[in-house]
Order: C-alpha cells, then sequence, then structure tokens
C-alpha cells in the first residue's frame, strides 16, 4: 500500500506505464467537474470510476480486497477514514469473481484520508473506503481500476 499526497505522485508514475496512465488521467482531467460514472483509459487494462458519496459509521462499512485489479484511488474533495490490514490467512465471507473483490470481517486500522491525498491498494491490501471521521462527509473521489 502506498499513501501519500498528489505532488508526490512523480516518485509512483514509473512503477509500470498502466500506473503513468493513471496518474495521468488524474493530471488530465477537471475531477472536481467530471460526472459519477466509469471513464475508459486503457480498455480494461485501466480505467476510472468517478463517484461522489456520504461517509457512514464504521459499522456500515465494508473491507474489501482484489486480485485482478490495483486500486489507485484519489481524494477530490472531502475526507474520510479509511480502514486498512495486510492479507494474510485471513478467509473472506463473501467472494465475487466477476466483479473483482472479497469481503473480509477482520480487525483494520483507519488512516486519515483527505483532499489531495491518494491511496495505491495492491492485493495484499485490504481495505475499507467510506467511513466518517467525526461528523459525515460528502466525498468526490476517483479510483483508477489498474489491471495487474
Amino acid at each position: 500500500m502506498i499513501i501519500d499526497k498528489i505532488e508526490n505522485q512523480g516518485l509512483y508514475s514509473s512503477l509500470s506505464a498502466r500506473m503513468g496512465l493513471a496518474f495521468s488521467y488524474l493530471n488530465d482531467n477537471d475531477l472536481l467537474h467530471t460526472p459519477n460514472g466509469k471513464y475508459e483509459i486503457d480498455g480494461e487494462n485501466v480505467f476510472a470510476i468517478v463517484m461522489e458519496y456520504e461517509t457512514k459509521e464504521e459499522s456500515e462499512c465494508k473491507l474489501e480486497g482484489h486480485h485482478k485489479y490495483i486500486d489507485l484511488q484519489y481524494i477530490v474533495s472531502g475526507h474520510e477514514l479509511i480502514g486498512l490490514s495486510t492479507l494474510t490467512d485471513q478467509k473472506p465471507y463473501e467472494q465475487n469473481k466477476e466483479h473483482d473483490y472479497d469481503l473480509y470481517e477482520v480487525e483494520s486500522d483507519l488512516i486519515n484520508f483527505n483532499s489531495g491525498m491518494f491511496m495505491i491498494f495492491f492485493p495484499d491490501d485490504i481495505h475499507m473506503p467510506g467511513v466518517r471521521k467525526g461528523e459525515n462527509s460528502m466525498v468526490k473521489k476517483v479510483v483508477v481500476k489498474i489491471k495487474i
């Protein structure tokens, strides 16, 4: 997992060509005014999902993991807490291979995730987005899915 501010993206864009495409998308678009939806960057190899939602109580959120894609999550506006845990021998209580996610009930640490920050989640990173920090917050987020 990587957690950083968007101004440091240059440290990570060379990890792979697909990662570079993901960061280029974040740089080249007016994300604050981009409507919610799915945006193709490189077919199913790299695509972005723009979303807006209100944060929730931790008990209403789910820990998830992926197998086929790396998640590059970027907060355009708002703030949330995100639960994090490393995948070891935990077993998912729900698997959805078609939509590339597993859901887990394990302990996680909550990390601040604020506007202007990004996180990169690899297949061994279980994450729980959307947790409220104090009062509920409206979050606009872009999740770029990068095929492994």
